[in-house]
């Protein structure tokens, strides 16, 4: 039973995006577990039927979150065709030389971004065309029209195909309707290869390129509402994790942990995960398959997140179970000054790989270098609709940040067979000076993870 739970978890995840593959895995392994053994203490809460007491004070965020409105998918439809006529992204730029006569989008997150359709990807074809003028169309299976006319928030063009029938022809018969015969086509970055195969079959007479500097330029920027949402999303976050670590014990597992991590977030109303590592485990970043129960002492890592209207969070506090060691505390103290540093440095008009210069400096330069020896990923990646998005904040990339974009802030330090620390917060970028956080606040320390 064992093997054959792991062999499915990973087998699984071949077909998972790489951003959410850590917490597939997690909650994969930690649902079967819970499944097969229910621990003690996953029994009593079970029986009980309750929650720790720390959980008490949770409720759903209710009329705080303001849904995206259909005038807001339309301005951003309407942005996505300016810069696919030479718009620059930024006032005062230059205008674009990669002019598109079209974007093309398979089922994602840019598809709910410029549509507000959530749909799931399948062998079926539902795809999204932005013409750089004129209504979008959307070609969907014929017995699911009626399905899509429930989400659709805008006029699009609907064209329906029958199972029969190759939707990416009909997408070429549409772009002919409207005289695009010949030019360029940017592809979405998620597109499936074969629906992209299939539509330059279809359409030869154009040339395909990345929708990026498009699909980019419209996401990397978030509005003051999905900063709104974003917000929201921390702060549910950082109220599950408080009660998490207030309710921690001697003898819990990972797996009873990071369920806590998600009753608590479905309690809100949200949907929640938690990927929680403890002792020597932590010291991986994205944790081990190898059972672990908390005891004293040890170092536990809780790094999770929830989606509100789509827009997600990502949080990691590290705290230990009693009184931490000397090293432990020194290591900390490190991951902390990065993190107020990777802060200060992420200013508009900065390159992006700055960021994770200034704070892989510090990390360094308290004796954990050189480069990823035990800082061993980015200080950052963008966040939104995604959990991980463009832009990066890794060493090398030269993204000039801009008002607007967000950003995880999570420098760590790994000892290999020892143990792993990070802290993590949202930041985004602000018109004048360092970033401002999406977060409540920095961990105060090992002890106060939430002040």
């Amino acid at each position: 039973m064992w093997r054959r739970i792991i062999l499915f978890a990973m087998a699984t995840l071949s077909s998972v995006p790489n951003s959410t593959r850590r917490r597939f895995l997690q909650s994969t392994v930690a649902a079967s577990l819970a499944t097969i053994a229910p621990s003690a203490h996953a029994q009593e809460t079970s029986c009980s039927g309750t929650l720790p007491d720390a959980f008490s004070t949770l409720k759903p965020l209710g009329s705080r979150v303001r849904p995206i409105t259909e005038q807001e998918f339309s301005a951003r439809i309407q942005r996505s065709q300016e810069l696919m006529s030479g718009a620059p992204a930024l006032s005062g730029e230059p205008a674009s030389a990669a002019k598109l006569d079209a974007l093309f989008f398979a089922p994602g997150t840019s598809l709910y971004y410029f549509s507000g359709v959530h749909w799931g990807l399948s062998e079926r074809l539902l795809g999204l065309l932005i013409p750089r003028t004129g209504q979008p169309i959307i070609v969907v299976p014929a017995f699911e029209e009626g399905r899509l006319r429930e989400q659709l928030r805008l006029r699009f063009e609907i064209r329906a195909w029958q199972e029969d029938e190759s939707p990416t022809k009909l997408v070429a018969t549409a772009l002919a309707d409207r005289g695009i015969r010949s030019g360029r086509i940017g592809v979405e970055e998620t597109v499936g290869f074969t629906f992209f195969d299939h539509l330059r079959a279809a359409a030869p007479a154009f040339e395909y390129v990345s929708a990026d500097p498009v699909t980019i330029a419209c996401r990397a920027r978030k509005s003051a509402h999905e900063l709104e949402l974003m917000r929201l999303a921390c702060e549910a976050t950082f109220d599950v994790f408080r009660a998490t670590f207030a309710s921690l014990k001697e003898g819990m597992s990972q797996d009873e942990i990071a369920q806590l991590v998600e009753a608590g977030h479905s309690k809100m109303g949200l949907r929640g995960y938690g990927l929680v590592l403890i002792g020597a485990s932590a010291a991986l970043p994205h944790g081990s398959s190898r059972p672990q129960k908390l005891k004293e002492g040890d170092v536990i890592l809780i790094d999770g997140g929830c989606k509100v209207e789509g827009y997600e969070s990502d949080v990691t506090r590290t705290s230990v179970l009693g009184k931490p060691s000397e090293k432990i505390v020194r290591a900390y103290g490190a991951v902390r000054k990065a993190q107020d540093t990777a802060l200060d440095a992420a200013r508009a008009g900065h390159l992006s790989g700055t960021v994770d210069d200034a704070a892989r400096a510090v990390i360094t330069d308290a004796g954990y270098g050189p480069g990823y020896k035990y800082f061993t990923h980015r200080v950052g990646h963008g966040i939104g609709l995604d959990g991980h998005e463009h832009p990066y904040l890794v060493r090398g990339s030269k993204t000039q940040l801009q008002p607007g974009m967000t950003f995880s802030n999570e420098p760590g330090i790994y000892i290999p067979g020892e143990f792993g620390m990070r802290c993590e917060d949202d930041m985004v970028i602000a018109a004048e000076g360092p970033a401002e956080l999406l977060t409540k606040h920095f961990p105060i320390s090992l002890e106060k993870p939430f002040g």
